[in-house]
Order: structure tokens, then C-alpha cells, then sequence
């Protein structure tokens, strides 16, 4: 019998040129070899557990220890690139301050560092507007010099818009020991035209007609009305308006008064103050009349009990016996002002003493004429102040 002849193939694709013809059939698979050393297990077998007994309830097989879970991302709001802290500056005063502008950094001496901070503290802007009052029912306890001296100091160092105010019922003397501008105007005049001041289309520059401007020590001042024949005396009410424009355009207000506690205008300023301020003077009569009138502040109600006790008395060292004399005067002073210091401190918040100064006594007050003790005892009654905002 022949063989059944099979189904005719496809030929197989030629070889490119160079290539050995491929093997029709492939060729038998060597077996695996086996590795030279056996490799150890990846992980060891548990030994067998012994078989339940009857009834037992089965055990559930231990787990592996639990792996430390994945570090939390971090909220980049938890984290800055900015350097944290206040770089000191060198030492500006005294040797020390000599040897750092030789280019040697010296750290400042903690004197330098107190006065530092008491300008960092009056230079503050306070959320709305602060009121101050300066009160002593006694005339010549220094109530001027301390409005004039508060509202430089507070005005140079924080600058922003701050009024001195005479809030005397007639005539105050503000305007005596201050510089006059380019007219009259009083605190009358503010008053008369306080609904054009108040209303929106009014701005700061118009108050110019009204406010005496102190070119060096950049406060403004509002005099008391100055008329020798007037008898008009302000009322509660104008000082409610008044107050209101003040408050519109300055952040900061220091209120002169008059030695009437009872007058209705001395009243209703103590209804809008924030800090009270009593000066006195090396003089006994002085310091009783600042301790009556704590006291009768005290006796009136909570706001004006508050404010005596959170109160700043500021004692000069000047008398009306004292002015222009030295030697033995000066030391008497001293020794009185430093008994008056010490028998308000338990009663009131601070007691700051300012030393003599002739430039305090005559003629128009500037912070510039004053001596370099004098000006550190002023910044530290402002810091003082400050602080109560």
C-alpha cells in the first residue's frame, strides 16, 4: 500500500542573507540546572499546633507585630522659612555707644534697653481713639506743662494725629505755653461749626481753621475761648461735640481742665476719658488737693473709681517758692518730691518723678529745649500713660 500523501506546506520564508536557516522543529529543552547551594526559605515554618481538644473554642493564630503606620504629611502652614526673634541693634549712648561707632558692636547697657522699650510702648496705634484727662482741683500743680509734655512726646514718637485740648470752663492757659497759628479760633469756634466737621464730606485738612499746630512737636492744639469779656462757660453738651469731631480725626486726645471738679464740663470730660493723669508739684497743698480729687473720683461711681485707681501721678520737682533759685531750694525740692512719690504709690497705678527744669517754668514749652534727664523722665511718665491704653 502506498502512503496516504499529506496536505502540501507553505513553504517557509527564506532566510535573509547571513542568517543561518531556521530549524524546522525545535530543539528538546535542557532542564533547568539547579542552584549550586539551595537558598534559605523566606521565612521559617511555624511549628504545628496541637489539635484542639473537644470543646475548646479555637484559637484565632498570631498576627505580626503591627509596622510603625506612615509618617503624617505635614500642613505647610505648620512650618516658614522666616527667622523668628528681633535682631538687637548695637548700643547708641554713653562708651558704649562710642565703641560701636568705632565699629565695634557693643550690646546695650540695660538702661539704654528700658528707655528702648518705653519708645516702643508710646509708639503703639491702638484700635480707636484714646482719650486722656490731666486733673488736679489746685491751680499750679503743673497740669499744662504735663498735657504739653504728653502730647509732644506721644506725637513725635507714635505718628499719628494727637489734639491737646484746654477744656478749662472760661479761659485756660494751653494757649499761653503753646504756639498760636495763623488766627483766633477756640474751642467755640469747633463747636459752631462741629456739623460741617462731622459730616462726610469734611476731612482733616479743614480742621486747620480751627486747631493751632505745633510745628516741632507735631500736635495740634484746641485753646479754651480766650474772650476777656465773654462769660459764655462750656457746657456738657459742647463738650459732647467737640469730643466727637476730636474723635473723628485724632487718634489720640490730652485734656487740660480747669479746678472745678464740680463744673458740669470737668464732669462729662471724666465721662470720656481713659486714662487718668494727676499732676502735683513739691508742695504739700498741691499734693493734698491731687489726693482730694483721686478721692472724690473714687466716691463717685465704678468708671471714675477705676480710672483713680488705675491713675498716673506725676510729681516735678519745680515749686513756686523754688523757680529760678539752686543749691539748698533745688535739694529741698527734691526731698519733698521724693516723700509725695512715695505716699501716693500704694493708691494709684504709677508715680513717675520729673526733675527741675527751667524750660518748664516760662514762655512756650518744646520738648527740645528741655535737658536730656528731663526728656527721659517725660518719655517714662508717656510709657507710663501708654500702658493704660
Amino acid at each position: 500500500n502506498k502512503p496516504t500523501a499529506s496536505a502540501p506546506q507553505a513553504p517557509a520564508s527564506r532566510p535573509a542573507a547571513g542568517q543561518a536557516p531556521a530549524s524546522r522543529t525545535a530543539p528538546p529543552q535542557a532542564p533547568a540546572s539547579r542552584p549550586a547551594s539551595p537558598q534559605p526559605p523566606a521565612s521559617r515554618t511555624a511549628p504545628a499546633k496541637p489539635s484542639a481538644s473537644p470543646g475548646s473554642q479555637p484559637q484565632a493564630a498570631p498576627t505580626d507585630i503591627p509596622s510603625a503606620p506612615p509618617a503624617r504629611r505635614r500642613d505647610l502652614r505648620e512650618t516658614s522659612f522666616l527667622v523668628t526673634g528681633s535682631t538687637q541693634e548695637p548700643a547708641t549712648k554713653g562708651w558704649r555707644g562710642v565703641l560701636s561707632r568705632m565699629g565695634l558692636r557693643v550690646e546695650p547697657s540695660r538702661e539704654e534697653l528700658a528707655e528702648r522699650e518705653d519708645v516702643r510702648t508710646v509708639s503703639q496705634h491702638w484700635p480707636g481713639p484714646r482719650t486722656v484727662a490731666v486733673v488736679n482741683r489746685k491751680g499750679g500743680a503743673n497740669k499744662t506743662p504735663t498735657v504739653v509734655m504728653l502730647s509732644a512726646i506721644l506725637a513725635r514718637y507714635g505718628g499719628g494725629p494727637v489734639l491737646a485740648w484746654d477744656n478749662n470752663e472760661s479761659q485756660g492757659t494751653l494757649g499761653w505755653r503753646t504756639e498760636q497759628g495763623p488766627h483766633t479760633s477756640s474751642i467755640l469756634d469747633l463747636v459752631d461749626s462741629s456739623s460741617r466737621l462731622l459730616s462726610p464730606e469734611s476731612n482733616a485738612a479743614d480742621l486747620a481753621h480751627y486747631v493751632h499746630h505745633q510745628a516741632a512737636d507735631k500736635f495740634d492744639v484746641l485753646r479754651s475761648d480766650e474772650d476777656d469779656e465773654g462769660d459764655h462757660e462750656v457746657t456738657a453738651e459742647e463738650v459732647d461735640v467737640a469730643h466727637r469731631v476730636a474723635s473723628k480725626y485724632y487718634r489720640l486726645i490730652v485734656m487740660d481742665s480747669g479746678n472745678t471738679s464740680r463744673s458740669a464740663n470737668w464732669r462729662r470730660m471724666i465721662d470720656h476719658t481713659n486714662q487718668l493723669v494727676v499732676p502735683v508739684t513739691a508742695m504739700e497743698d498741691r499734693a493734698e488737693a491731687a489726693r482730694l480729687t483721686l478721692q472724690t473720683l473714687e466716691s463717685r461711681g465704678e468708671h471714675e473709681a477705676k480710672l483713680a485707681r488705675n491713675a498716673v501721678v506725676v510729681v516735678s520737682e519745680s515749686t513756686d517758692a523754688g523757680r529760678g533759685l539752686t543749691g539748698e531750694a533745688r535739694k529741698r525740692a527734691k526731698i519733698e518730691a521724693q516723700r509725695i512719690e512715695e505716699g501716693f504709690r500704694p493708691f494709684v497705678r504709677e508715680v513717675v518723678r520729673i526733675p527741675y527744669d527751667p524750660a518748664l517754668v516760662n514762655g512756650p514749652i518744646r520738648y527740645a529745649m528741655l535737658q536730656p534727664a528731663t526728656q527721659r523722665a517725660w518719655l517714662r511718665a508717656a510709657a507710663a500713660v501708654a500702658r493704660g491704653f
